[in-house]
């Protein structure tokens, strides 16, 4: 097993927990554990020892979302996110820690970038909505925009399918840039959650051949895992509790603070 400290197994487990929560409740805290992953482990290695945890929260926010997503953008998602992961498997073949390590700090502060970006159009878009009109019905709701459909859409889906798929696989940080995709798709969020949760489901459990070809996972990683697995499921439950409660401006802007910091430290190191 890797040899840890009893500090660097404390960081590991709040991290692992935080892996929990983000596939219940906010996206934005897995970043959080990136950085601490591949600050407390080799950077190259840690992404191996992350992904079954990333696969044991997947499948517990499956669970509770499962009747929620949208396979329409899935399927338009996949082939984009597969060519992604090829280009990222590609880059692990040669890369060495210290360039893993510096890739991962860059991926975060662009994350972190683009969640700030996001946030900001979000609150120029956030107009009060006129009063529905008394005597037409409530529309019914959909989760998904107008504008997943033609060539403009198709276009965008490919681009975000494509750096989702090269972040998933290098730094398991694909999850900013498909919820950046899926909200700029209008969905709504329990839609958000169902198709999210899929989506990193599949994607994460056609990563493990590749992870494992590598060499990013064996024996002593999955034994890591035994034990951190342990800190994920409550962590996702504490997620699924407080996902109606959260306020969610602050933690975002602490989410953000902290990966701003872990991709420094990674950069710096």
């Amino acid at each position: 097993m890797y040899t840890v400290t009893l500090g660097e197994f404390a960081a590991l487990a709040a991290a692992s927990i935080l892996v929990g929560f983000s596939k219940t409740a906010v996206s934005g805290a897995n970043t959080v554990s990136l950085a601490i992953f591949a600050a407390v482990l080799p950077a190259r290695e840690s992404t191996g020892v992350l992904l079954p945890l990333l696969i044991v929260g997947d499948v517990l926010a499956v669970r509770t979302y499962r009747r929620h997503a949208h396979w329409g953008t899935l399927w338009r998602l996949f082939p984009a996110v597969a060519a992604g992961v090829v280009v990222g498997t590609v880059f692990l073949l040669w890369a060495g820690d210290a360039a893993v390590r510096t890739s991962i700090g860059a991926i975060l502060l662009l994350m972190a970038g683009v969640t700030l970006w996001r946030r900001r159009t979000a609150a120029r878009a956030d107009t009060p909505a006129a009063p529905a009109a008394p005597a037409a019905p409530a529309a019914p709701v959909v989760p998904m925009a107008p504008d997943t459909d033609g060539a403009g859409a198709r276009l965008k889906a490919g681009s975000y399918g494509v750096l989702g798929g090269f972040t998933t696989m290098v730094a398991n940080a694909g999850g900013p840039v498909m919820s950046l995709y899926l909200l700029s798709a209008g969905f709504r969020k329990l839609g958000f959650l169902g198709t999210s949760a899929w989506f990193f489901l599949i994607v994460n459990v056609a990563k493990v051949p590749f992870s494992v070809g590598l060499g990013l996972i064996d024996g002593r990683s999955l034994l890591l895992d035994a034990l951190l697995a342990l800190f994920v499921v409550p962590g996702a439950f504490i997620g699924k509790a407080c996902v109606d409660r959260i306020n969610q401006k602050l933690f975002e802007r602490l989410v953000i603070a902290a990966t701003v910091l872990g991709g420094l430290q990674l950069l710096l190191r």
